[in-house]
């Protein structure tokens, strides 16, 4: 044995311990990984998020729906609902409760490769992308160009390299697809092509659902049904017109998505002060309410299909009237949207990552990682705009020291105060073992660059972008 073994007590030689280190350590050794436990921060209390949750019972029950379709009306109706003279559908409190005890509580998002499927629920915490841009800044002329379909393919394959990014949803629009029915087909198969994660899109009508299904299917082998029993994208659908008016078109394809076996997130995105109380606890119970009403015709419709409450309450510059989404309100309010959702035991996703500079400068770092961090304390699926990295440090503030039952407290052979010990760590057993647990290789400015050029040229490119399908 060598000198510098019997010094750090490591044996095997060199060799062995760069293989061990190049091999990298298991999922449940890392430091970082997806669905870690949340609910650290609750800017809410109990009686809180109860008074939230009654608010929304309320204004269902007295105030009803605008604008439902025929095919909520037929479900709530013979359930106890009922349509008033205004055209409104109203839910019974009693409906809307029993419609959160039979809602799915946790669900598979799956991957189109097994191992990259996540379990959705409970307090487990994942980041992803989401969004829909019209843009993408170009560093090299720090200019702004309209998005297209190669882009949405392009973020896809470079989404699909980083480890701290779980789910994609598509964040940018194709511009491009000028019809209704080639950008929703078109950005699916896009998607579908450049991650092999859980991902998710959205659709304007409900022919579209289907035609998108059935290429999933053939995706998964060809046979009829085999999305349903893997179903690997999620449906952004934005159901309603705050405040408490359903959108007619997304709202067939939410019956079309119910259907088909695809999961749905629901999406109520009012903006305190504009079309939602600026009062960020009544924006609060109405964004609520408005999801709740969707999980209700939902599950009248299917039992148990699996959604997620998708609560993004936008906040208002009530100086200006423009959206903030990058203030500390925005945190804090998306912040308590998951923990309501996790209060009434139901999956849920906020938005973060969201920044009011137009340019990625310190200003947009600072607020990307402020409504990052805060929605994931609370426990929630997160939708950002943002590198591997934020997901990563976030994810460690989502898990907290760690190992304390493990280290605190233990009488180490490489503490300070051990006979024969030379008074520094940085060479001892455990100071070489531990960094491997942290999640710091491959993070600093360098990462994103690295991972363009390495990993992003082997992805999968369509034959023809702009005429995939």
């Amino acid at each position: 044995m060598s000198a510098s073994e019997k010094r750090t007590g490591r044996a095997g030689g060199r060799a062995a311990r760069v293989a061990a280190r190049a091999a990298g350590l298991a999922d449940d050794e890392k430091a970082v990984r997806p669905g870690l436990s949340g609910g650290a921060y609750k800017p809410l209390t109990d009686s809180e998020c109860r008074t939230v949750y009654d608010t929304a019972l309320t204004l269902l029950d007295e105030f009803g729906m605008g604008s439902p379709i025929p095919e909520f009306i037929e479900v709530v109706v013979p359930a106890g609902g009922w349509v008033d003279e205004d055209g409104r559908l109203h839910f019974p409190r009693s409906l809307v409760e029993d419609a959160v005890d039979m809602a799915a509580k946790s669900f598979t998002w799956h991957g189109f490769d097994d191992d990259r499927s996540i379990e959705v629920g409970g307090d487990r915490v994942h980041f992803g992308t989401g969004g829909a841009a019209v843009s993408v800044y170009e560093h090299e002329t720090r200019k702004h160009r309209p998005s297209d379909l190669q882009d949405v393919y392009d973020v896809a394959r470079l989404v699909d390299t980083l480890e701290h990014v779980h789910f994609h949803v598509r964040t940018l629009v194709a511009r491009d697809m000028v019809e209704a029915r080639n950008l929703d087909v078109n950005t699916a198969y896009a998607v579908a092509m450049g991650t092999t994660k859980p991902m998710g899109t959205s659709f304007f009508q409900p022919e579209h659902v289907h035609e998108v299904v059935d290429m999933f299917d053939e995706m998964l082998g060809g046979q009829s049904g085999s999305f349903a029993k893997r179903p690997f994208c999620v449906a952004n659908n934005t159901f309603v017109v705050p405040p408490l008016r359903y959108a007619e078109d997304a709202v067939r394809s939410m019956v079309a998505q119910v259907r088909t076996g695809m999961p749905i997130n629901l999406l109520s995105a009012g903006q305190a002060g504009a079309t939602s109380p600026a009062a960020l606890a009544g924006s609060l119970a109405q964004a609520l309410a408005e999801c709740l009403s969707a999980l209700t015709c939902v599950n009248l419709m299917n039992p148990g299909h699996p959604c997620v409450m998708g609560l993004w309450p936008f906040v208002s510059d009530l100086r200006t009237g423009a959206m903030s989404g990058g203030s500390g309100e925005e945190a804090v309010l998306n912040a308590a949207a998951a923990q309501v959702a996790n209060w009434l035991g139901l999956p849920s996703g906020v938005a973060a990552g969201m920044a009011d500079s137009k340019m990625p400068d310190n200003q947009a770092g600072h607020e990307k990682g402020l409504t990052v961090a805060l929605a994931g304390h609370p426990g929630s699926q997160s939708r950002l705009r943002v590198c591997r990295d934020a997901g990563q440090h976030s994810g460690l503030l989502v898990r907290g020291p760690g190992d304390r039952q493990r280290h605190v407290g233990r009488r180490q052979p490489d503490h300070p105060g051990h006979r024969g010990h030379t008074g520094q760590t940085l060479s001892r057993n455990h100071s070489v073992g531990h960094p491997r647990r942290r999640p710091l290789p491959g993070s600093g400015p360098d990462a994103f660059h690295h991972a363009v050029r390495v990993h992003l040229p082997r992805g999968r490119r369509p034959a023809e972008p702009g005429r995939l399908v």
